[in-house]
């Protein structure tokens, strides 16, 4: 049986908050006229204006409960019922228009208790708003529910004063079983998010992170909601425990209940019609339309949720684009699309940079006794049309996979590989290197790409879009070792000599053949262990060009390091500039922001200690790190270049650095050349053409190659890249 209350009807508008969580001397507006700051100043209704606005047939409970501004117009006020203490700015008499929806200003047909509003707005058709405070110019026409409760979180994850635990919202991101569970908040920075799913065995640096959180907000009863300047809401059936910022537009909507709507003029949310959107924080410059259903949710700044999507229990990071398919118990770095109705990603953390294709299924994870599986990937990562993956698996970064249903876990720690599913030969199958085989232009255009999307307002965390990045160059490093070893041991089978499993040998061995690329190369089957959990092979293929290739993107990467070392520090000579890693330092890939792994250690550590006290403080660790950034990829790059090809640039000669400039200005060129090429292939294939009456259709519908804009930047780039390298040997210090 419903339990309805039945309460005086003189009570309505007021007691909004209880007794006994009333702070002693405070009445229940406290938290109110604090949160209220648009500076009017409020004044009694005069005996005419309440005789105009009683014969617009309005009723109060208390007239004296009426406050309003000086140029306030009772006759635009019609057909209104109010209830306790309700304050209106100036009313003047014109309309607002927005997208074509033109009302009056003043408030018509609609039952309003305890509430504020700034100048001029227009609440027309609104069948109930309660305890919210209203900007000015705002526009809330056809709404049916508007309320704030006096328990309102607004979507953070925390509780208010005489709650237990139990009421606290977590969001079961990576992993369905909850053991990843995070507490949302507003303000949260993807990077906040993957450190607290992170180091779970460690309690203390766990449950400071919840106290950060906790000790974020006020624990006060008491709180309205609130709708900014110039905010506009229209045919919406419910928005209730919301806290809603400037310039945002809401249409059509039909349930959003505790949430944080962030909007400002420099960046407008927009929600539309059809979407229901529960228990969670939307950052800046989002939009959300057309049947989005999202629970437990965070959306990053300048996301987009569209065409039925579903987004549960997950963390959506900036920049990013997921429409008609479910995503559940994920986290996602900045830079991800997902489109088509058919797409599914669970239990995942994905770093970024990454694209789902139609008919990708990535959560199968049901595999053991419970849901309880992940899958980890690295940036770029691409699953192709129709693949089904395993978990609990991990990719290392720029990961294709071909088309098919992967039948076991995977671990791929070779960065760029297509990855392949041979069913004729029952066989997992990786050719390193292949985004520079044979699709240059995608890789480089997805690192220009989301560069140049980047809309971010306030970059606290860094971001390197780039191919050629710590994580990546450190991944490449790996692989070389890794090659080595498979190519040995492929040589000593081959020769019926294979007797032991000393890795050391056999990647000495291999890395003779591979730096010889001896011709006996191309009889041997080089197989990869502890790729997939199976018995049967998996096969590394083009394994000598590859090789060749990570060492040409490690001299590249250092070479580039050090133009841009010289021009930004023109005036120091660089020889003398040049400090060395012993070893090649780890790095993290904290949210989309590479940071040292043991700048993250120290920082685990200061938290633990108490030395870092907020979550202010670690964004200002994120900044600090942003800061030093350039200066620790150029020490990486360089320690790299040593550890793998044993160059010290401190002790290099004038003329084997000149050797090694020439180099990179030819890896930098059949780069660009691979763009062109990888480009051209759109326009010379036979099976393109054939839809085309011409060449001159063709040009008309794709654009003209040589009229690609991107391609001529990065032709420009490379003119560029190469004055540089003249003259970097200027400032050089020899």
């Amino acid at each position: 049986m419903n339990q309805i209350q039945r309460t005086a009807v003189s009570s309505l508008g007021y007691h909004f908050i209880a007794t006994d969580f009333l702070p002693k001397g405070k009445n229940e507006y406290y938290l109110r006229n604090k949160q209220n700051n648009n500076g009017i100043k409020y004044r009694g209704l005069t005996a005419y204006e309440i005789e105009v606005l009683v014969r617009n047939r309005n009723t109060s409970d208390d007239w004296n409960k009426l406050l309003v501004g000086e140029a306030f117009n009772p006759e635009l006020v019609q057909d209104c019922k109010f209830f306790g203490l309700v304050r209106i700015g100036k009313l003047e008499s014109f309309y607002l228009e927005f997208h074509s929806l033109k009302r009056p200003v003043g408030l018509y047909n609609s039952t309003i208790i305890s509430c504020d509003f700034g100048d001029n707005v227009v609440v027309d058709n609104v069948n109930y708003i309660s305890h919210f405070i209203v900007g000015s110019e705002v526009m809330l026409v056809n709404i049916n529910e508007l309320a704030t409760t006096d328990h309102a979180k607004f979507g953070n994850g925390i509780i208010k004063q005489g709650e237990t635990e139990e009421r606290r919202v977590w969001m079961e991101v990576c992993n369905e079983n909850g053991g990843r569970s995070i507490v949302p908040f507003d303000g949260m920075l993807p990077g906040d998010a993957y450190l607290w799913t992170r180091f779970r065995d460690q309690d203390k640096f766990q449950q400071k992170l919840k106290d950060f959180t906790q000790n974020k907000f006020d624990s006060q009863r008491g709180y309205y909601g609130t709708i900014g300047d110039r905010t506009v809401i229209k045919n919406c059936r419910m928005l209730k425990d919301v806290i809603i910022g400037t310039d945002a537009y809401i249409k059509g909507a039909n349930k959003v209940k505790n949430v944080t709507i962030n909007s400002s003029a420099e960046a407008k949310t927009q929600i539309g019609e059809g979407c229901e959107l529960v228990n969670g924080i939307i950052d800046y410059g989002c939009r959300i339309f057309y049947g989005v259903k999202a629970v437990r949710f965070f959306l990053a700044s300048h996301s987009q949720l569209k065409y039925g999507a579903r987004l549960i229990n997950s963390y959506l990071g900036n920049n990013s684009t997921i429409s008609c398919c479910e995503v559940l118990n994920s986290l996602i770095f900045p830079a991800h699309e997902q489109h088509h109705n058919n797409s599914f990603l669970c239990a995942a953390t994905i770093s970024g940079q990454s694209n789902m294709a139609a008919g990708a299924t990535i959560g199968s994870n049901h595999n053991s006794r419970s849901p309880d599986g992940e899958i980890i990937a690295g940036r770029g990562f691409w699953p192709g049309l129709c693949v089904s993956l395993k978990h609990n698996s991990k990719f290392a970064s720029f990961i294709i996979m071909a088309k098919g249903d992967y039948p076991a876990e995977l671990n791929i720690p070779i960065p760029f590989s297509l990855v392949s599913n041979d069913v004729s030969k029952d066989r997992l199958t990786i050719m390193p290197g292949y985004w520079f085989m044979y699709n240059m232009y995608a890789l480089a255009r997805n690192s220009w790409k989301y560069g140049d999307r980047d809309k971010r307002i306030n970059k606290i965390q860094r971001i390197d879009f780039d191919f050629l990045a710590p994580d990546t160059i450190n991944e490449i490093s790996s692989s070389l070792k890794l090659m080595e070893e498979f190519t040995g041991k492929a040589y000593l089978k081959y020769q019926g000599e294979y007797k032991t499993n000393d890795k050391q040998d056999c990647g000495k061995l291999g890395k003779k053949l591979l730096d010889q690329q001896h011709p006996v190369l191309k009889e041997l089957e080089i197989v990869a262990e502890g790729f997939e959990n199976s018995g049967r092979k998996c096969v590394l293929i083009k394994v000598t060009e590859a090789y060749q290739l990570f060492k040409e993107l490690i001299l590249l990467y250092a070479v580039e390091q050090l133009i841009q070392f010289s021009t930004s520090h023109k005036n120091t000579p660089i020889r003398q500039s040049i400090k060395l890693k012993s070893v090649v330092p780890d790095w993290m890939n904290i949210g989309g922001q590479l940071i040292l792994t043991e700048e993250v250690s120290k920082l685990l550590k200061t938290i633990v200690a108490g030395r870092v006290k907020s979550w202010d403080d670690i964004h200002r660790f994120y900044s600090k790190q942003a800061d030093r950034y350039d200066s620790d990829k150029f020490e990486h790059a360089l320690s790299t270049l040593k550890a793998v090809a044993g160059i010290d640039l401190r002790k290099i000669s004038t003329t084997t650095l000149q050797t090694l400039l020439d180099q990179a200005i030819a890896t930098k060129e059949w780069m660009v050349k691979g763009i062109y090429d990888s480009r051209a292939k759109d326009y010379t294939n036979k099976f393109r053409q054939m839809v085309y009456e011409g060449p001159k259709e063709m040009n008309k519908v794709l654009g003209k190659l040589e009229n690609n804009s991107f391609i001529q930047q990065e032709v420009d780039s490379l003119a560029v890249f190469k004055r540089q390298v003249k003259s970097l040997l200027k400032n050089f210090g020899n």
